[in-house]
């Protein structure tokens, strides 16, 4: 029988915020508990697979069998942003934050962009996508310039309106602003954000947003699973985050309701590797925009998808959920992402359940036990669990 492992990441479902949560100005977040509180919220599924006998985790409560082995996990790495926590859950450690722009980016760089591109600039600050296309989108229509902003992430963001700017030039400006953003510069991800609309109250970004992100400097478990001859599929913005590097097949979503129902089809599917998801509105949609009630929302429909998922996995098959960061939605004193331990807990007729493996230190705990399920020779930490729970 192949064998199949499905990674779920809720893209910055955090648990409580880590030992250090203070030097990122996090300390107090839990992403968990805002939500759990909220009447909106519903985890019956995920408490079967262990979320509320977690280490830490105090809402909720616990099952007295979960169905799953669990652990809480540790960012080793020096950050909390997308890329960093992805990279960690494949293997790839970071001793050092990506470089971010809280005053906007240098003039010497914006000037190289201009340069390179033949498009001057507007804004350069941190600023909210639907915030910054209301307030400079006029003046882009009107000028020509584009619209670059930032955040409190480690990105670079080039927002036009598809009339001014055709997606496909949007996406080549990008490519070249990536090939600036190097060394001291070296964003994670340059992002497109297309918009349309006919004036400031009509404006509305696209689906049409591509990441531009640094290749990761070092081989991770997606590399070590392609160089065995498996499968690697990446969903949602998978792709995007690594790259492409070690990634076999993209399926591109529009958010969790589609990366769900890709995740559901591809259960049905025969392959032989690793499914890697990424569902992004927990982050995007109500992380950033300080939404509790969308979050615990978006929460409870990904607990009721578990039941019809976990039918359909085959002997053998592994689940696995996780996430990349924590994103406090009750957090009122920045719109950053937190630093908060994340939730691991694993699931399959092969898995021992009631497993609790307590505090693990880095999320490449993910990575070894991805690569141990498929036998896989990867280790990037010597930390991997799956002999401590395999049957």
């Amino acid at each position: 029988m192949a064998k199949r492992v499905f990674l779920i990441v809720l893209d910055s479902f955090g648990i409580g915020a880590e030992p250090d949560a203070a030097l990122f100005g996090d300390e107090g977040t839990n992403t968990l508990a805002a939500i759990a509180a909220h009447p909106n919220f519903k985890g019956n599924h995920l408490a079967e697979l262990g979320m509320f006998n977690l280490d830490g985790v105090t809402c909720g409560a616990p099952v007295a069998n979960p169905l799953g082995s669990f652990a809480r996990l540790r960012e080793a790495s020096a950050g909390k942003d997308t890329t960093i926590g992805h990279w960690e859950i494949a293997g790839l450690l970071s001793a050092d934050p990506l470089p971010t722009f809280p005053n906007g980016f240098p003039q010497e760089l914006l000037d190289e962009f201009t340069a390179k591109t033949g498009y001057k600039v507007l804004c350069n600050k941190p600023y909210s996508g639907t915030d910054v296309i209301r307030d400079y989108g006029e003046e882009h229509v009107k000028t020509g310039a584009l619209i670059i902003y930032t955040s409190a992430d480690s990105v670079f963001q080039i927002a036009a309106h598809e009339s001014i700017v055709p997606i496909e030039k949007l996406y080549e400006i990008c490519e070249q602003a990536r090939a600036l953003l190097v060394g001291k510069y070296g964003v994670g991800r340059v992002i497109a954000r297309p918009f349309t609309g006919e004036n400031a109250q009509t404006f509305t970004r696209t689906p049409r947003r591509h990441d531009y992100s640094l290749v990761p400097p070092h081989d991770t478990m997606l590399d070590a699973i392609q160089a065995a001859g498996k499968e690697t599929i990446g969903v949602g913005k998978i792709y995007d985050i690594f790259a492409g590097k070690g990634i076999g097949e993209t399926i591109r979503t529009s958010g969790n309701t589609e990366g769900l129902k890709v995740t559901l089809e591809l259960a049905d599917r025969d392959f032989e590797g690793l499914a890697f998801v990424n569902l992004v509105d927990f982050d995007m949609l109500y992380g950033h925009r300080r939404d509790v009630a969308g979050y615990a929302a978006a929460a409870a429909d990904f607990n009721d998808w578990l039941p019809a998922f976990m039918e359909k996995m085959r002997p053998g098959d592994v689940l696995m959920v996780t996430a990349d960061h924590g994103c406090d939605p009750s957090y009122t004193k920045t719109t950053d992402h937190t630093r908060e331990y994340v939730p691991f807990l694993v699931y399959g007729d092969e898995i021992r359940g009631g497993v609790n493996l307590h505090t693990r230190y880095s999320f490449a705990t993910i990575a070894e036990t991805v690569c141990q399920s498929l036998q896989v020779p990867y280790c990037p930490a010597g930390c991997g669990v799956y002999d401590e729970i395999c049957k």
